[in-house]
């Protein structure tokens, strides 16, 4: 059965953010390593263009999380933190995030990507030119790089997309190469 399936069986085919029925995909929540019905969730276009682009962030449509928050799917309890972490200066969202509880692991899970941080506080990831990095960009790889642990070399000019930064390192950054999952030095990568 495939994950789709899996989460519309576990959603009842809705968004398990705002409930709507149309336009519904998979979101793989990162930087989740483990990918799979644990670690994503079933969304609709509106709420995981919203999520992965904050600019068009609509308050009002969020207001929905009051009800998703309380979700047994941690994946969808992430979403609602990082959410409501994003819209604190709003009061509801404030009040829905005093109330909200997770699990220490669900918990450093979402603060992984830097939500709900200052931006004094935030670790900016740059490319090689100085770009800003952010998760679920796209990179490509600026030369030959040995994969420690492994025969394998990810070629120069090699497209990493959906990269995932570390928080607690500037020069790190995760994504998949082929089927494997390794940690680039972000100075050997160029934004897409």
């Amino acid at each position: 059965m495939d994950i789709q399936k899996e989460l519309e069986g576990r959603s009842g085919v809705q968004c398990e953010l705002c409930g709507t029925k149309e336009g519904l995909q998979v979101y793989e929540v990162p930087p989740k390593s483990t990918v799979g019905l644990d670690g994503s969730l079933l969304g609709c276009a509106t709420c995981i263009g919203q999520i992965e682009t904050p600019e068009t962030t609509d308050a009002n449509h969020w207001r929905c999380l009051n009800d998703s928050m309380w979700s047994e799917h941690d994946a969808v309890k992430v979403v609602a933190w990082r959410m409501l972490s994003r819209l604190k200066g709003e009061g509801w969202s404030q009040d829905l995030l005093d109330m909200m509880y997770l699990e220490d692991d669900a918990l450093k899970w979402a603060k992984a990507t830097g939500e709900g941080e200052e931006e004094s506080e935030k670790i900016i990831h740059r490319d090689v030119n100085g770009v800003v990095l952010q998760n679920g960009d796209s990179v490509v790889l600026i030369k030959d790089l040995k994969v420690k642990g492994s025969s394998m070399v990810a070629k120069q000019g090699t497209a990493v997309r959906r990269i995932s930064v570390d928080r607690e390192n500037a020069e790190f950054i995760e994504g998949k190469v082929g089927p494997t999952q390794i940690v680039i030095i972000t100075k050997y990568v160029k934004k897409l």
